[in-house]
């Protein structure tokens, strides 16, 4: 039987131990203007992304507050007290909202807030639902898939994969493609893609392997959400390496020696990722090669990325987003979205920029 560790690094950052680097001044090359904010109650220790869907924002917290909010101005459009506590963020495709609590309690809502339905799936769940294709996508910790029917909540398949000995106890992140399949991270440096319709492995990809002798060592997970632009997939794994492949076939174009517990962003021609020491580093798509790197962040517990445009934003746990050039890693422009970290990759969205503090602040901004 597997067991799971809570990733210390992951989910408290490295700033217990490190002194985070002080900030650099930064003239601005143009403002994130903001637009509307409100609040959506607290994630506390969790890490909540919104999610949005059509019009609408869909935005939670760790004390069971759901809403629906209207992109444009920011009007609450409705909002849900769920029974139990959540442990992450909402899933949505905009007629249902789904949300996991930390009992397991999968509640599912209409596009009126009412609820259409409560299952158990019987294992604790960190990784954000995915609503799509008539189908809530639901991943417990033991590495076990579950698709129900988004209207009435019944089991419509089930995958199981074949539990490690050591895991990350943290969400693995699932990328939606077309309403058809997901893509993921996997224990032990794999990635892979899987039907939404049927839960059938498309297929699967080592990105990394184990190296080091006690178990601790050997961890390399794929838990932060794969990235996809165009034909070009990529993933990064804790203690392991990045690479990117073709999304049809997942055979890996290249692959290099890195570590990371948030993930990849892309860019038509290249992926960003940030280490444990949240020094922020750009490679080539194409062949691997690194562009640049910057290290005026360090230890500052950077966010999830998003590339826009061309620039490349994350949050760091003082609450403030930085924005990189893609072109050469210099900073180009810093807010203060809040006193709280900053852990949720932006969303950009209808020429917004939408982000969601742990504290629990939602705003939209408008660059300028």
């Amino acid at each position: 039987m597997g067991l799971a560790i809570t990733a210390l690094v992951a989910c408290s950052g490295n700033s217990r131990v490190h002194k985070p680097a002080e900030l650099v001044p930064v003239t601005n090359q143009f403002d994130l203007q903001p637009v509307w904010s409100t609040s959506v109650g607290s994630s506390e220790t969790f890490s909540f992304d919104p999610v949005v869907a059509g019009d609408a924002v869909y935005a939670a917290s760790h004390r069971g507050n759901l809403v629906k909010v209207d992109l444009m101005s920011g009007n609450k459009v409705w909002e849900v007290s769920v029974l139990d506590r959540l442990s992450v963020g909402p899933g949505s495709d905009g007629r249902v909202t789904a949300v996991v609590s930390t009992k397991g309690n999968v509640f599912a809502y209409d596009d009126a807030g009412k609820q259409l339905w409560n299952v158990n799936v019987g294992g604790e769940v960190l990784s954000e639902p995915v609503v799509a294709g008539g189908v809530v996508v639901i991943r417990t910790l033991g590495d076990r898939f579950l698709g129900l029917d988004a209207q009435t909540g019944v089991r419509k398949w089930i995958y199981q994969r074949q539990q490690s000995a050591l895991s990350l106890r943290v969400g693995y992140g699932m990328l939606p493609i077309n309403n058809e399949v997901i893509v993921t991270g996997f224990a032990g440096g794999r990635f892979g893609m899987i039907a939404i319709a049927n839960g059938g492995l498309i297929w699967e990809t080592p990105v990394s392997f184990p190296k080091g002798f006690s178990e601790i060592e050997r961890l390399n997970d794929v838990s932060a959400k794969p990235s996809m632009e165009g034909e070009i997939v990529c993933a990064v794994s804790y203690q392991g390496r990045i690479g990117c492949g073709q999304a049809r076939t997942g055979n890996l174009l290249w692959f290099k020696d890195f570590s990371s517990f948030t993930g990849t962003a892309q860019s038509r021609d290249m992926v960003f990722s940030s280490n444990e020491k949240s020094h922020v580093t750009a490679f080539s798509t194409k062949d691997g090669s690194q562009i640049w790197e910057n290290m005026q962040l360090t230890y500052r517990d950077v966010g999830e990325p998003l590339a826009v445009g061309r620039v490349l934003l994350m949050g760091d746990a003082q609450g403030y987003v930085h924005a990189f050039s893609q072109a050469n890693g210099e900073l180009v422009a810093r807010i203060r979205h809040d006193s709280s970290p900053v852990t949720a990759a932006p969303v950009a969205v209808g020429g917004l920029i939408l982000i969601q503090s742990q504290g629990g602040k939602l705003a939209a901004y408008s660059p300028k």
